[in-house]
């Protein structure tokens, strides 16, 4: 086969999933070390404007942990963790909101543009209505977990094929302070509202490993009662265990397939969605 013939037999392999998801919503979460990385970040952005040109409603949520973490440091300000939420005093949380909403966002809403397409940045605090949150009881100050969500900007946004970027900040119910909001959470709150066919995550693991230390062992398809025996047993701990909980509320709720995948490797979004291998874990109903 020459190298015309495979390009072709490519797009056919995609065909089938052309058809099915044109005019439906991929929601995608992007964090972890790969918003480090600007050749990966500039990859992924023009894999986004992909999926938009052929007629999929892409809505992005970043993340920005460790582009925060430096802002922080550069203000003499020691990171401090309760139960993997980040606490966030007053002088925190102005960082925080910087950080993600004035300088993340807009950056990648310029990546976009830059490759031809149409994007806007919407700042969480328009999107989540929040509450703060104390585990086990503790005062973590702005930290938020999301109540309900205003999705009138978004929808506005990809009716007029325009790419929304969101931060992971929200709008304290009660008082209308910032508040810090996991992406991981805020992403799945918003699939909760929007029900899309997709529910992304883009992070720098390949998956749901049965074995955190070897690759080999991915988890390539689960169900939700799968997942919480593996919750059970140990095979999900640690940070993966709200993350993909809140995963499996997004779909209760109404979205229709959660994909992990390693934003390491380059164009795993088209990879994932448009061939009938895929390259991480899904899990569906």
């Amino acid at each position: 086969m020459t190298d015309a013939q495979s390009k072709a037999a490519t797009l056919i392999e995609a065909l089938p999933y052309l058809q099915r998801f044109r005019g439906e919503t991929f929601l995608i979460k992007i964090g972890g070390s790969v918003m480090e990385d600007p050749a990966l970040v500039s990859d992924f952005m023009r894999d986004i404007l992909f999926l938009e040109a052929v007629g999929i409603n892409p809505v992005l949520v970043h993340g920005g942990g460790k582009a925060i973490s430096a802002a922080m440091a550069e203000s003499g300000l020691e990171p401090e963790w309760v139960e993997g939420f980040r606490v966030t005093c007053e002088k925190s949380i102005e960082l925080v909101e910087k950080t993600l909403t004035h300088t993340l966002s807009p950056h990648l809403v310029k990546l976009l543009n830059g490759h031809g397409g149409r994007a806007t940045a919407i700042p969480g605090t328009n999107v989540f209505q929040a509450r703060r949150m104390t585990p086990g009881g503790k005062d973590i100050g702005y930290v938020g977990e999301v109540e309900s969500c205003v999705t009138e900007e978004i929808l506005y946004a990809t009716s007029s094929s325009i790419v929304p970027v969101i931060s992971p900040l929200g709008r304290e119910i009660d008082t209308g302070a910032p508040l810090n909001i996991n992406a991981d959470l805020a992403a799945a709150a918003l699939a909760k509202a929007l029900q899309p066919a997709k529910l992304i995550y883009l992070s720098d693991v390949p998956g749901l490993l049965r074995d955190p230390k070897d690759a080999t062992t991915l988890i390539k398809s689960l169900n939700p009662s799968e997942a919480d025996d593996f919750i059970k047993d140990g095979t999900i701990s640690g940070g993966m265990i709200p993350k993909v909980t809140s995963a499996l509320d997004a779909l209760q709720a109404g979205t229709r397939k959660v994909h992990f995948i390693d934003g390491r490797l380059p164009h795993v979004l088209l990879l994932e969605i448009f061939t009938s291998e895929g390259i991480g874990t899904e899990i569906v109903l």
